[in-house]
């Protein structure tokens, strides 16, 4: 059994918005549905997203989206950090099968990566595995440090590396699997004895770890899949990145895309083969468009149908 929790619990005060921050969207979808999405794609049975700041906002956008059953909450009153975070979720995690960890401002992840990450955990037979990535600069992210044979020896803080350690480029992303009875247990030993006061899900690591227990970490492909939302200025760079990988995704199935850059389409519709679509065009909702249809310039299509063979005029504007 595999279950899923996600971290939305934050204010995100650099987005100086109303919203609490994982209800902001890209490609048309809350931030915190894309990473239930990746969930429900890599397995996750059950999945517990942990609420705090708008609790009420983030509960009515998730139960409102297509992923919404299924899906319980829970509270967190107090920001005292992520290992308290994931505690508040404890009686959900249990102690049977496994967990993963997710946060909900990190719209990148994909189905993919993490299903890559749980069959490693499983293969190797971790206790813990770590998703991280390798950035060409690391400056803010806590570290994997590994051994001369490339073991995992411990994952240290940004603050807390020494100058060698903060040489190191493989990051700790903050995703992670666990044995949930393992983690279940782990999260009573947590302390907070540190400046902030809080309780950090990291130091689950070495008290698993040290009770001779295997801890590892799986390098994702992708090192854009980690990266976390903070700022508009940090939305606007993962729509980007969104928006480019479902192009090139339709481009690999088949369609004709004239121009990458200047083409939206969101994540739910559908497209058939030897389609062709010109630049400055929308496509969004749930449009379903049929094989041999040519798009655009400069059309907006929502949750419109396009048979087969259609040819659309420059500036056609379809709304279902």
């Amino acid at each position: 059994m595999l279950k899923a929790v996600i971290l939305a619990a934050g204010q995100g005060t650099r987005m100086k918005s109303k919203l609490p921050k994982v209800v902001h969207k890209v490609m048309g979808k809350c931030m915190v549905e894309h990473a239930i999405c990746a969930a429900r794609q890599a397995g996750a049975d059950e999945i517990c997203v942990v609420v705090g700041h708008g609790a009420g906002t983030v509960k009515s956008e998730i139960l409102s989206a297509k992923q919404s059953s299924g899906i319980t909450f829970v509270t967190q009153q107090q920001q005292l950090g992520t290992g308290h975070a994931v505690k508040c979720a404890r009686e959900f995690i249990g102690t049977q099968g496994e967990t993963l960890i997710l946060f909900g401002d990190t719209p990148l992840i994909t189905g993919g990566t993490l299903e890559k990450l749980v069959c490693t955990h499983r293969e190797k037979e971790n206790t813990i595995t770590v998703l991280s990535a390798v950035l060409d600069n690391p400056a803010g992210y806590g570290r994997i440090i590994r051994d001369t044979d490339g073991l995992f020896v411990k994952s240290v803080e940004h603050k807390d590396a020494t100058e060698e350690e903060r040489q190191c480029r493989e990051v700790n992303s903050g995703m992670y699997v666990f044995d949930s009875k393992n983690l279940y247990e782990a999260l009573d030993l947590l302390k907070n004895d540190n400046a902030q006061g809080e309780y950090y899900l990291p130091d689950t690591l070495m008290i698993i770890k040290d009770k001779g227990l295997k801890v590892d970490a799986m390098i994702a492909e992708d090192a854009t899949e980690i990266e976390g939302v903070n700022s508009r200025v940090q939305l606007a760079a993962a729509e980007k990145i969104m928006k480019l990988r479902i192009n090139r995704a339709w481009m690999e199935a088949g369609v004709t895309i004239i121009d990458p850059e200047t083409t939206y389409i969101a994540p739910d519709v559908r497209i058939e083969n030897d389609v062709v679509i010109y630049p400055d065009t929308f496509i969004c909702g749930n449009t379903v468009i049929k094989a041999d249809s040519v798009v655009g310039p400069f059309s907006y299509l929502q949750n419109a149908v396009i048979d087969e063979g259609s040819e659309l005029l420059p500036y056609t504007k379809l709304m279902g």
